[in-house]
C-alpha cells in the first residue's frame, strides 16, 4: 500500500521520496551512486561493509538496497539472502558487481535485479529500481529515459587508491588477495582504467590456478602508486 507521506514520483525524479541503502566499499563507485540518487530524487545512506549495513538496518528500513557482492568482511550474497528473507522484506534489492558473472549468483540469493559496474548511467539506474517498485510508486504513462552519465569526483578515486596502497603495503600474511582482486576490478571498471582491470584479472587468475601471486601483487602496487601520484598532480 502506498505511503501517503511519500511524494509522488515524477518523470524527472522517478525515485522521489525513496531511501536507498548503498552497501559498497569503493568511495568512487559510491560517489557515482550518490549522484544518481540525487538526480533521481532519492535519499542515500552508505555502508562500507556488511557489519555497517546491519547497524543501519537496526535503525531504519530503506526502500531500496544496493549491495556490492564483494565486501571487506564477507560476501554481499549473504546480506542479499538475509534481506530477501526479512519480514517485512525491503521493497527492492539489487546486486552490484564488477564481474558480470555475479548476476546469476545475486538473483539466486534473492536479489530482484543486478547492475554491472560501472553504475553511472542515470536511465539504467532508474529503470533497474523502478521496474521492481509497486505500480503506485512508478511514474505513470510514457516518459523519456535519460541518457545522462554521471562523473564522480576523482578525489573519491584517490581515496580508493590510498586504501589499496595501505593494503598492499601491509603484512602479506594478512592480505586477502581475493578481496583485493575483486575490489580493484570494480574500481577499474567504474573508472574506465583498463590497465588496473587487467591487473585485477591477472591476480584473480593466478589465485584460481594456484600460481604465485608475487608478480601480480608487485604490478598492482606499482599501478596504484602511479595513480596516487597522478591524482596528487590533479
Amino acid at each position: 500500500m502506498e505511503d501517503p507521506k511519500l511524494p509522488a514520483p515524477t518523470p524527472g525524479r522517478p525515485l522521489l521520496g525513496l531511501t536507498v541503502l548503498v552497501v559498497e566499499d569503493s568511495r568512487f563507485a559510491c560517489e557515482a551512486m550518490r549522484l544518481l540518487c540525487l538526480r533521481s530524487g532519492a535519499r542515500i545512506r552508505r555502508a562500507d561493509c556488511i557489519r555497517s549495513a546491519r547497524r543501519h538496518l537496526q535503525v531504519y528500513r530503506p526502500s531500496v538496497a544496493l549491495v556490492d557482492l564483494g565486501l571487506p568482511d564477507g560476501s554481499g550474497l549473504e546480506l542479499i539472502s538475509d534481506l530477501a528473507q526479512g519480514v517485512p522484506r525491503i521493497g527492492v534489492i539489487i546486486g552490484i558487481s564488477g564481474d558480470d558473472a555475479g548476476e546469476e549468483a545475486a538473483i539466486a540469493a534473492g536479489a530482484d535485479g543486478f547492475l554491472a559496474k560501472p553504475v553511472d548511467r542515470l536511465g539504467a539506474f532508474q529503470s533497474a529500481i523502478s521496474r521492481h517498485l509497486p505500480p503506485e510508486r512508478r511514474v505513470r504513462g510514457p516518459h523519456p529515459v535519460s541518457g545522462e552519465v554521471v562523473h564522480p569526483d576523482r578525489l573519491a578515486f584517490r581515496e580508493d587508491m590510498a586504501h589499496l596502497d595501505a593494503v598492499m603495503r601491509g603484512p602479506a600474511e594478512g592480505r586477502d588477495l581475493d578481496y583485493v582482486a575483486q575490489f580493484l576490478r570494480g574500481i577499474a571498471r567504474s573508472a574506465g582504467d583498463r590497465p588496473l582491470e587487467e591487473a585485477a584479472h591477472a591476480l584473480a587468475r593466478s589465485r584460481r590456478e594456484g600460481r604465485t601471486t608475487r608478480p601480480d601483487e608487485a604490478r598492482i602496487a606499482g599501478l596504484v602508486r602511479e595513480r596516487l601520484a597522478e591524482t596528487e598532480v590533479i
